[in-house]
């Protein structure tokens, strides 16, 4: 893992990779001033089990390429929700059942928290 200290620009940079590979309702959580686990969360929302995995695997290459290396990545294998630890981020990819039920963004309610709107439906 770099030390480099992970910006609010270097997540909106996630969050665009994110999205340029399909995730849906992308949103960033700023806990800097609410808790000192992480400085941010990033939640998106999968379309299936293995486009969870995908939207996994490219990230984590996307960021080792730019010498951030995960701390440790859970849930891979069922991919229903999958968390990369990055210790000063975290990654959230939920399938659409679990990002309800789990609702993290309730949960972390108190902290500004900004997104990224898909694309309408023509």
């Amino acid at each position: 893992m770099s030390c480099k200290k992970i910006t609010k620009r270097t997540i909106n940079t996630i969050m665009g990779f994110l999205y340029e590979k399909k995730a849906h309702n992308i949103i960033g959580i700023d806990l800097r001033k609410v808790t000192d686990i992480a400085d941010f969360f990033i939640i998106c929302t999968a379309e299936s089990d293995i486009h969870s995995k995908a939207l996994c695997d490219n990230l984590e290459e996307f960021l080792e390429e730019k010498g951030l290396r995960p701390h440790h990545i859970e849930g891979r294998e069922r991919a229903h929700w999958i968390l990369m630890d990055y210790l000063d981020f975290v990654v959230h990819i939920f399938l659409p059942e679990e990002r309800a039920f789990y609702s993290l963004e309730r949960l972390w309610g108190d902290a500004p928290t900004w997104g990224m709107e898909d694309e309408a439906e023509d």
